[in-house]
């Protein structure tokens, strides 16, 4: 599920160079979701040259959603987030580079350096290097264990803290605080969330949302703190063995929070570091028009690190999701190929916590009218958003099969009747 979604203004893009004859070599920087689906996509578009696949994990191609979910919990392997079984991944005779750190893009050679003091040229080039988890520079950070969750190692090493008798506090209150909030609370821990905003999620969801998930928390024995500043961290006395540290949250009212375990879920930072070094351009992210180029037309880019034009928002953007790393990787890749692409999805977002599943189609504001179908009681609603007669937006929990038909009404762009829109006796197909 996204996090944190920066927004900058849309504005078009300088292109330099030109499509002038078909790739041979295509390198991919960052192997995670987007690269993987990045190469595949390649291989399944017939091209047959040389896919060379660099990333700095030391694992295959994965998806991140289940880490703060299933593998936090200890309920599915790490292996279990790989895109492919290792037998596919290996029928895309990629040239794969685990471990191995892009440390400079030479545009003029068309090459990348690398960390193993090698280069390695390309034809085209598709950047998907991803985010890392934000860090807070506050006094305290360096004194005490602070756990984030990115990776495979992150999940690894926070999971023996989620256990009974034990408690945690969560510094964010935005979606990837929330999921490992939850799953924390469900393996036994205690916990407490502490978000600096006024309500949850407060730049992604509409207030009713917030609402919804501070119940859905509260109710689940989750200690929810709002508006709560945090102005450090401390080593607080060791655990009752003497062989646990034990810490302290410090807030900006003057009190403390003592734990055993602290998470920071604060948002993500794009990896721009190397576009930016290498002249493209770039405004929290890199920025890649809807052929997923960016202002070197050999260079594309995909995933959590592009910034691109959204239409359903009116501005550019970057999507931060599991639906987005993958299509966009794909697009990426048929653009590469010199592939007629328009790249310019409906938003969607999920996620998971308590057994309760969540979804966002379009980017539901404050100005458009709420259409209630359902109700929290019941445990399955959706909200729509409309503005005049016509769906823009869509925010449901366990109602996966009426938010497909909602899906189909914002990218139909066909007005409604809202009061059927409201009536659970009238089926969504007949919308």
């Amino acid at each position: 599920m996204t996090a944190e979604r920066p927004e900058v203004e849309a504005a078009a893009l300088p292109h330099e160079g030109a499509n002038a004859h078909p790739a041979s070599t295509i390198v991919i920087v960052g192997a995670g979701q987007a690269g993987g689906w990045a190469a595949q996509a390649l291989r399944s578009e017939g091209f047959a040259g040389r896919v060379v696949l660099i990333g700095d994990e030391a694992h295959p191609p994965h998806e991140r959603p289940p880490l703060s979910k299933a593998v936090l919990s200890g309920a599915a392997a790490p292996d279990s987030t790989r895109l492919m079984k290792p037998e596919a991944f290996d029928a895309l005779a990629v040239q794969w580079r685990p471990g191995v750190q892009v440390l400079r893009i030479d545009r003029a050679a068309k090459q990348v350096l690398l960390s193993d003091g090698t280069a390695q040229p390309y034809d085209k080039l598709i950047l998907c290097t991803g985010g890392r988890a934000r860090r807070l520079a506050l006094p305290g950070a360096d004194q005490v264990p602070l756990h984030t969750l990115r990776t495979i190692e992150d999940a690894q090493a926070l999971a023996p803290a989620l256990r009974p008798g034990r408690s945690v506090v969560v510094v964010g209150g935005g979606w990837i605080g929330l999921e490992v909030a939850a799953t924390a609370r469900q393996q036994g821990a205690e916990v407490v969330v502490v978000e600096t905003q006024s309500r949850l999620c407060e730049r992604t969801v509409p207030a009713e949302v917030s609402a919804y998930l501070l119940a859905l928390h509260r109710a689940q024995g989750v200690r929810v703190l709002l508006g709560a500043g945090v102005r450090g961290f401390a080593r607080a006395a060791d655990g009752a063995d003497g062989s646990d540290i034990r810490s302290e949250v410090l807030l900006a009212d003057g009190s403390a929070l003592a734990c055993d375990t602290i998470v920071l879920g604060v948002g993500l930072v794009p990896n721009d570091e190397l576009a930016r070094a290498a002249g493209l351009a770039c405004e929290s992210g890199v920025r890649v028009d809807a052929q997923c180029r960016t202002s070197d037309s050999d260079i594309l880019a995909a995933g959590d690190v592009a910034v691109a034009p959204s239409p359903w928002a009116g501005r550019s953007l970057r999507l931060e999701s599991w639906q987005n790393a993958q299509e966009q990787g794909m697009a990426a890749a048929r653009s590469a190929l010199g592939q007629a692409v328009d790249y310019q999805p409906l938003p969607w977002f999920w996620s998971d916590q308590y057994g309760m599943n969540l979804q966002i189609y379009g980017m539901p504001t404050p100005a458009h009218r709420v259409v209630q179908r359902g109700d929290a009681a019941s445990g399955s609603f959706v909200l729509f958003y409309l503005a005049g007669d016509v769906v823009q937006a869509a925010v449901g929990a366990n109602a996966a099969r009426d938010l497909r038909f909602a899906r189909r009404l914002i990218e139909q762009r066909k007005p409604v009747d809202a009061e059927r829109l409201a009536d659970l006796n009238t089926p969504m197909a007949k919308l």
